[in-house]
């Protein structure tokens, strides 16, 4: 909404830097940074008194012996106000007379919604399983083809939907209608692996940190004419606002940090990491690198993996691969403490992050 100030600029110079999606995308940062930092411990409160506890969902979901008993009096739900955050931040600083950001707005707190639907089955009242996977999966496909549908319908990002850009290759591959359900699938694959990821603290929102700077610099560049050009890669008007919502995704989960480092005030929940997944699939599949996903969220790829392959295993063969999947309990239990997973594997998001940029000229 700030971004209609720029009309005054004739008025008043000063105002014309809300033109440019660069000082926007701070502004969001900042924005989102200081609602989650500041309102974090009155939030915390809250939910511990309605009695919000992360003991309910982590019953029966993981081993036992993986649950630390300090973090059963830890309120989960912190999503509530990380995707709060996000949402008020890219409302205001987003130009949202356009299709990209109310796209990338609504979907991601539709996601968050399903989230705390499921969360609250658990918590509340007491559903070890909470909302049934089938119903949960069923309402983020929804929600995903609606956002693919519509972009698609859009007369600048719909000319690029069926394009599919492949690392190490200049020019983009022509597909026909499979490349919306193949979008779709990605989105809801990044949502549930994001969900996967969460359960050590800080280890999804900082993971997501560098998954979503990386995306939305791609999304700077194809927003931009003449580094799309000199890129080779598709040139997306308006793409730019995508950078803004990134940055304030970015913001929201570097002070969701504040609150959630180890030992965590709270947790953020399947409403926090839902929507923070599924805002990750539909920065990729704007920016058209759904492919590079696997690489620029590699600790997702990773955990959801390590899922895919305990289950196949074990059913096949009656044997498990991991000591405990996903992944991040495998090396706890090996003997590695909270922080080493979470800092090892953030510092393997850096480096997959930037080795995903680097694609942009290996080509």
């Amino acid at each position: 909404m700030l971004y209609f100030l720029s009309f005054l600029s004739d008025h008043c110079g000063v105002l014309r830097l809300f033109e440019y999606v660069t000082f926007r995308a701070g502004g969001a940062a900042l924005t989102a940074f200081l609602l989650v930092v500041l309102l974090g411990g009155r939030t915390a409160r809250l939910l511990r008194r309605l009695n919000v506890q992360a003991a309910e969902r982590l019953a029966g979901l993981v081993d036992p012996q993986f649950i630390d008993k300090e973090k059963n009096r830890t309120p989960c739900m912190g999503g509530i106000l990380l995707i709060g955050a996000v949402t008020v931040a890219a409302l205001l600083w987003t130009s949202v007379n356009q299709t990209i950001p109310l796209v990338l707005i609504v979907s991601t707190a539709a996601f968050a919604l399903i989230g705390f639907v499921d969360d609250f089955l658990k918590v509340v009242y007491k559903r070890r399983d909470g909302l049934p996977g089938r119903c949960k999966l069923l309402g983020q496909f929804i929600v995903a083809a609606l956002a693919v549908w519509v972009l698609s319908c859009d007369s600048v990002a719909g000319r690029h939907l069926n394009q599919l850009m492949i690392p190490f290759v200049k020019d983009p591959v022509y597909t026909g209608w499979w490349c919306y359900a193949f979008a779709v699938v990605v989105i809801v694959g990044s949502s549930n692996a994001v969900n996967l990821t969460d359960g050590k603290d800080g280890l999804a929102a900082g993971c997501t940190i560098f998954c979503t700077l990386t995306y939305a610099g791609f999304a700077y560049l194809m927003g931009h004419r003449i580094f799309a050009g000199y890129l080779l890669i598709p040139y997306i008007p308006g793409a730019g606002e995508a950078m803004v919502f990134g940055a304030a995704v970015c913001g929201a989960c570097i002070g969701f940090l504040w609150h959630n480092c180890y030992p965590a005030a709270m947790f953020m929940g399947d409403t926090g990491s839902l929507a923070l997944g599924g805002a990750v699939g539909l920065l990729a599949v704007l920016v058209r690198q759904e492919i590079l996903l696997i690489l620029v969220g590699g600790v997702f790829v990773m955990e959801a993996v390590s899922v895919i392959l305990q289950v196949a295993s074990f059913k096949l063969t009656g044997r498990r691969i991991f000591l405990c999947a996903p992944i991040h309990h495998h090396f706890e239990h090996k003997g590695w403490t909270e922080t080493q997973i979470v800092v090892r594997f953030w510092i393997l998001a850096g480096v997959f992050a930037l080795l995903a940029v680097a694609t942009l000229k290996l080509r």
